[in-house]
């Protein structure tokens, strides 16, 4: 098996083209020099937790942001380093496949080779599996040469995606230490980046050399914070789905007679649906977040989209097209409750032909109405975090068939007299994972690789690799590093009736923010998507010409570069004590204590653990 991996792939002449693609580097990672500013010690965004994160990460908690420079900056701080000695690291593929991620790796080896030519990167094979066996393949130039801007995981592969349990993390220490490992950067998403910051937590406790660097690979872009604005491969997967749901909607609109339910991936969060929908405009779309903050049944569901299929009926307008997350199917507050009873049974052993026996009476009504195919894939084993097999799960099936059901009751009433409702499912996930990546993530993935040899370079230890100003062209782009514990906040959960709360420090997915920018703009246009089909299509991912740059609605349309505004809050308060010393006039420290007050008090409110509220 091990043999499959790193081997040169035959390429299509669009490949070739593709591999030969150079991605651009922002100022401040040109050069063989790490021009690196140590900013302030680091908090929780939610202050009530950072008391059980520091306790849970005593060594890596409270570490600097960090800012990497370009030559020319004027920083009386930053830390020039130019003396590089030959390193060794090891790269692994810790999460599920994402347009881009070999361009991590790419960029990992540039600036290695770059800074040292003796340094060497070694790729684990088979995700951390390959990590735990200490099964690793040297990366040349020559290994890249058919990798370079191409989709996919497969010149190293992955496997269980975890490192968490104490036999796991002693396998990867013990990993790094046989084979003298420098660094170790894991390439994925929110689950991953928690254990790398255990990881890393670890390896400190126990002086070991190693460093831990986390780089935010996941399709679901749901590893979002104040201090990292996107994540790689959700630029392609949205593009590449935007086209897909386009043609859908054109077909819709050519044959009228059609509704297409269409579920994308997300999991937890609703990103990808939301994405999608403000580029190819379909008719409608259902946000598990808006579900869960107004807890809607699937009646209520249901319901809303059958007075739209009736509202459009006496248009005359038979078909239309409806988007659902994944996850949707886990923010309905009795699928939730049932798929708990569930997994409670199957962690007790229980067959799946044994449980619908076992089910409380409600839980049991719930389960009888629904569909067979649908129980069945209820009943599936949990994923390994507890939440249900997703991918596995036709929520569109489901709607199609409950919406039917309503349209043909509606019909044989009087109250809906259009033609007969008509539904086609998909389910548009694995198609896109393997895309060829956008230019943006091509670009955005080889910068992320280059940071992530800054970060090591600088001897840091359990930080995550960060760029903001993405919307900006990439001469533009701001590029640092942040402990991932800065990162992290504690959800609190009971373990049984009556317990006190636990709480878990980890990075957490972030939903879509109903207040955010994003989300107003789908709720301006949604009455105009619903009713006039304006349908758009972005077309195929374009790496030259029109389109060739541009990026996603969601990144564009928030303000954001929050390691920006640091850095300028730092400059004006630099201002502040270059201006306000000993000596000046009275006036001028009367108005400096003035504002300075206000702004304290304002704050100290503001960031209290009562009103704190996180990203």
């Amino acid at each position: 098996m091990d043999s499959d991996f790193g081997i040169a792939r035959e390429l299509s002449d669009l490949q070739k083209l593709r591999s030969q693609y150079q991605p651009e580097l922002p100022p401040c990672l040109q050069g063989t020099t790490v021009r690196v500013e140590l900013g302030d010690a680091t908090t929780a965004v939610d202050p009530s937790g950072s008391h059980t994160i520091s306790r849970s990460f005593p060594h890596t908690f409270g570490q600097p942001i960090a800012h990497f420079l370009r030559a020319t900056a004027k920083v009386l701080d930053a830390q020039i380093i130019s003396d590089h000695p030959a390193a060794r690291v090891g790269v692994v593929f810790c999460g599920r496949q994402s347009p881009g991620g070999h361009n991590v790796i790419w960029g990992l080896f540039d600036a290695l080779k770059v800074h040292n030519p003796k340094s060497t990167l070694l790729g684990f094979l088979g995700g951390s599996e390959g990590l735990f066996a200490q099964r690793a393949l040297e990366i040349t130039d020559d290994i890249l040469s058919t990798y370079k801007n191409q989709g996919g995981y497969d010149l190293l592969g992955r496997t269980k995606d975890q490192i968490r349990t104490t036999e796991q993390v002693n396998a990867a220490f013990d990993a790094c230490t046989a084979l003298k490992l420098d660094a170790l950067v894991i390439i994925g998403g929110v689950t991953s980046n928690t254990d790398a910051a255990q990881l890393a937590e670890t390896f400190a406790e126990r002086k070991c050399t190693t460093k831990v660097v986390g780089v935010p690979v996941t399709l679901n872009g749901d590893l979002k914070n104040q201090f990292v604005e996107a994540n790689v491969g959700f630029d392609t997967i949205c593009k590449v789905n935007s086209q897909l749901i386009s043609n859908v909607c054109t077909d819709a609109l050519s044959a009228e007679k059609y509704y297409y339910f269409i579920r994308l991936m997300g999991r937890k969060a609703s990103h990808v649906a939301l994405e999608c929908t403000l580029q190819s405009h379909p008719n409608m779309v259902i946000l598990a977040e808006e579900v869960a903050a107004s807890k809607l049944t699937l009646f209520d569901i249901t319901k809303q989209i059958c007075d739209a299929v009736q509202a459009r009926g006496e248009q005359d307008k038979h078909h239309g097209v409806i988007l659902l997350p994944e996850g949707l199917i886990e923010s309905i507050p009795e699928v939730y409750a049932l798929l708990q009873e569930i997994h409670g049974l199957l962690r007790q052993g229980i067959s799946a032909d044994n449980i619908s026996a076992q089910l409380s009476p409600w839980a049991s009504a719930l389960f009888e109405f629904l569909p067979p195919f649908f129980r069945k894939q209820l009943l599936l084993h949990p994923e390994s975090d507890d939440s249900a097999q997703l991918s596995q799960i036709e929520t569109e099936k489901l709607f199609a068939h409950l919406v039917e059901e309503e349209m043909n009751k509606r019909l044989k009433e009087g109250t809906y007299k259009g033609k007969k409702f008509n539904a086609i499912c998909h389910f548009f996930g694995y198609q896109a994972r393997g895309s060829l990546p956008s230019k943006f993530d091509c670009d955005y993935a080889y910068v992320l690789g280059h940071i992530g040899y800054h970060i090591i370079a600088a001897g840091l230890n359990g930080y995550l690799a960060t760029v903001t100003n993405l919307k900006n062209p990439v001469n533009k782009w701001r590029c640092g590093a942040a402990p991932i514990t800065a990162m992290m906040s504690v959800r609190r959960y009971g373990r049984s009736h009556g317990a006190s709360t636990v709480g878990i420090p980890a990075l957490h997915p972030a939903t879509v923010d109903l207040k955010g920018k994003a989300y107003d703009l789908l709720r301006q246009n949604g009455s105009k998507f619903l009713m006039d089909d304006v349908y758009r299509n972005p077309g195929p991912l374009q790496f030259d010409g029109p389109g060739a740059d541009s990026k996603a609605v969601t990144l564009c349309v928030e303000d954001q570069d929050y390691m920006g505004r640091i850095k300028s809050l730092n400059e004006h308060l630099d201002k502040v004590r270059a201006i306000v010393k000993p000596g000046c006039s009275q006036d001028v420290l009367k108005a400096a204590l003035s504002a300075m007050s206000s702004v304290t008090e304002i704050l100290s409110v503001m960031s209290s653990p009562s009103t704190g509220n996180p990203f």
